[in-house]
């Protein structure tokens, strides 16, 4: 569970985020919305820590975020720093020691076969698409086995049948708290439950259905 209150973020005299506030419940996935520069990015690294929270209050399943904590959240970057010159079964290897400090085959094996990556697991990813690139982020992220998962854009540039196999899944996963920012109405219909609308420094929430009837009266923009 994500709680987000009164949170307040600026940059010298610009307010970015102006008094937030934003729940998002267990099993929800939520996607998070807004023309570019409307915060998004500072929003998600509030939550992660990155960025100090000036004014509010940031809550992760029910505590402060801290780094006690910090590993009920997973996050998966719109670009995923990898190690080209290693395999993918190598940069995985090397990711579950980082995170864990420990490799567990059985795992790494069920995560890559989850996102059509066992066949090419000793392939360098030098070599692989930005779509195998991605999944693999994907299947790292999820190695972690955090409660929580923010996704940066998780099928940008992309094509459709990889775009697809990321959305399938996300909706595989279970007992998730979920926030991802997305450009894509196609992919919000898909795969979300909520709507996390970011304007005028402001956040609305909408279930998915509220949000497209606002898109299709005009209401708002991505």
């Amino acid at each position: 569970m994500i709680e987000i209150k009164e949170l307040t973020q600026f940059y010298g005299k610009k307010i970015v985020l102006d008094h937030v506030n934003l729940t998002i419940e267990t099993n929800e996935i939520c996607a998070l919305v807004g023309r570019n520069g409307a915060g998004k990015s500072t929003l998600i690294n509030s939550l992660l820590g990155i960025i100090p929270v000036k004014k509010g209050i940031v809550k992760i399943n029910g505590l402060k975020f801290s780094k006690r904590n910090s590993g009920d959240i997973a996050f998966l970057p719109e670009k995923f720093m990898l190690y080209p010159p290693l395999s993918g079964l190598e940069n995985m290897t090397f990711f579950a020691l980082a995170s864990l400090k420990t490799v567990d085959m059985v795992r790494i094996r069920e995560l890559l076969e989850s996102v059509s990556l066992w066949e090419d697991r000793h392939l360098a990813i030098k070599n692989y698409s930005k779509g195998m690139l991605q999944r693999l982020g994907l299947a790292i992220t999820l190695y972690q086995d955090s409660g929580i998962l923010i996704l940066d854009e998780p099928t940008s540039g992309i094509d459709p049948m990889g775009r697809k196999e990321i959305l399938q899944i996300l909706k595989s996963l279970e007992g998730k708290t979920i926030l991802l920012s997305s450009h894509h109405l196609d992919e919000i219909r898909q795969l979300c439950t909520h709507v996390a609308y970011l304007e005028d420094c402001t956040i609305q929430k909408f279930t998915v259905d509220e949000f497209l009837e606002t898109q299709r009266l005009g209401d708002n923009a991505l």
